[in-house]
């Protein structure tokens, strides 16, 4: 059977996981030698294929492919770049499959979110319809767990443990100084339209009764005067409250809490500092003293402390978007099915990119509490599998052990593209 080459590429916000993905996709081209020839990854996303900027990974060694599962960011680069519809972008989508005769690409692997399900959805049509063979396998990862059909996008696990771990450590600093000092602590965590993040923050409890007392949803309207009676409550029973609000926390009509007046490279809103803006709120109107913290990049970049569960399944998908595309299946993304919730067990399926691409997946509304101000115990069986386990990275001075990449350049073939 001929053999051929392979593109990987990450895409958009990067994950504590998003490399053992990467190293799950390279380690099984390797294993199957006698049909993938190159491995060439893209430099910053898709933007390494558009300009032509590859890596050739087949220049790594087995030990620095390895030690990606333990290294947090992108590393090959990622980008917020997204490829804009067929009609009225055509030379873009022709480039790439340029690029992709050129260095006799058949196998178009793309790492990331919802964004990048679309992007590699309309590759796969576009190398239809110019008669080139190209396989063109989604591998998800998304911090935001926002993907459909998936149970759960790689990279949340990680976000949720962390940020479960440090909304713990918080409140207990709080519950010290509460009697002579702070009162209540705003956690503001990433979630732009879903609230599965903040959501994550309640397994620092073991019930509502603990800290947090207040979670704060995209998906639940917010009520100022509700939310500051539920802070006031927890202040006088427990001397303190501790919340957590996702970013995208939002009003009845729609407006972010912390509309910031821009919008990113994909069109999202600009959101900027909810939490100071809450806290605003309870100053006014509680007149409390208050801390706030934003968790932002260290959230998605927490590989000291991610979860076992998660690393598994980011390597899971890497490895079987190999075998998917391999065996000709094209379009499609590996996803996570929850086979049993006790004990937790998982499997990986194929699903097809038009079911996911262009949709986002919110909080059941039976995961959140009937008062919408925490999680019920539906969300936190739900929510608790995907933190389990500790899968730590070598240390070496005391700080975490990364990979070391030579990063090896591909020659170019064709004349220079601008994007």
């Amino acid at each position: 059977m001929a053999k051929h080459n392979a593109f990987y590429a990450q895409s958009g916000g990067v994950t504590a996981v998003i490399n053992a993905s990467a190293c799950g996709v390279i380690e099984a081209c390797r294993r199957h030698a006698d049909r993938i020839g190159h491995v060439y990854a893209g430099h910053n996303g898709i933007i390494g294929a558009l300009t032509e900027d590859l890596i050739d990974t087949n220049q790594e060694s087995d030990e620095a492919i390895a030690a990606l599962r333990h290294t947090p960011g992108g590393a090959f680069g990622s980008c917020r770049y997204k490829l804009k519809s067929i009609e009225s972008h055509r030379a873009e989508y022709e480039r790439l499959i340029e690029v992709f005769k050129a260095h006799d690409i058949r196998y178009f692997f793309y790492n990331g979110g919802g964004d990048s399900a679309d992007t590699c959805l309309k590759v796969s049509q576009l190398s239809e319809k110019m008669g080139y063979p190209l396989t063109a396998i989604h591998v998800p990862k998304t911090v935001d767990n926002d993907l459909p059909i998936t149970d759960n996008s790689p990279g949340f696990g990680s976000v949720a443990k962390y940020v479960a771990t440090s909304t713990r450590e918080a409140a207990l600093d709080i519950e010290s100084m509460c009697a002579t000092s702070t009162k209540v602590f705003i956690f503001e965590v990433m979630g732009r339209h879903a609230g599965w993040i903040a959501a994550a923050g309640a397994l620092a409890g073991e019930s509502a009764e603990q800290a947090p007392h207040v979670i704060i949803f995209p998906e639940i309207a917010f009520d100022r005067a509700a939310v500051m009676a539920r802070i006031d409550e927890a202040v006088k029973r427990h001397g303190f409250c501790v919340i957590v609000i996702s970013e995208g926390a939002q009003y009845a009509d729609g407006t972010f809490l912390a509309d910031a007046g821009s919008t990113d490279a994909f069109g999202h809103k600009q959101l900027g500092g909810v939490a100071p803006t809450l806290a605003g709120m309870v100053k006014a109107d509680l007149g409390y003293k208050y801390h706030w913290a934003v968790a932002d990049y260290l959230q998605r970049a927490a590989r000291h402390i991610a979860s076992r569960t998660d690393v598994e399944q980011a390597y899971a998908v890497g490895k079987v978007a190999v075998e998917l595309a391999l065996d000709g299946q094209n379009a499609m993304m590996p996803a996570i099915k929850r086979v049993s919730e006790a004990p937790y067990e998982w499997q990986i399926e194929a699903a097809p990119l038009a079911q996911i691409a262009n949709h986002e997946k919110f909080m059941p509304r039976d995961y959140i509490s009937e008062d919408g101000l925490h999680i019920s115990d539906a969300g936190r069986r739900y929510l608790s599998p995907l933190i389990q386990g500790e899968d730590f990275p070598p240390f070496e001075n005391g700080l975490p052990k990364v990979a070391k990449l030579e990063k090896v350049r591909v020659a170019r073939k064709l004349p220079d593209f601008t994007v």
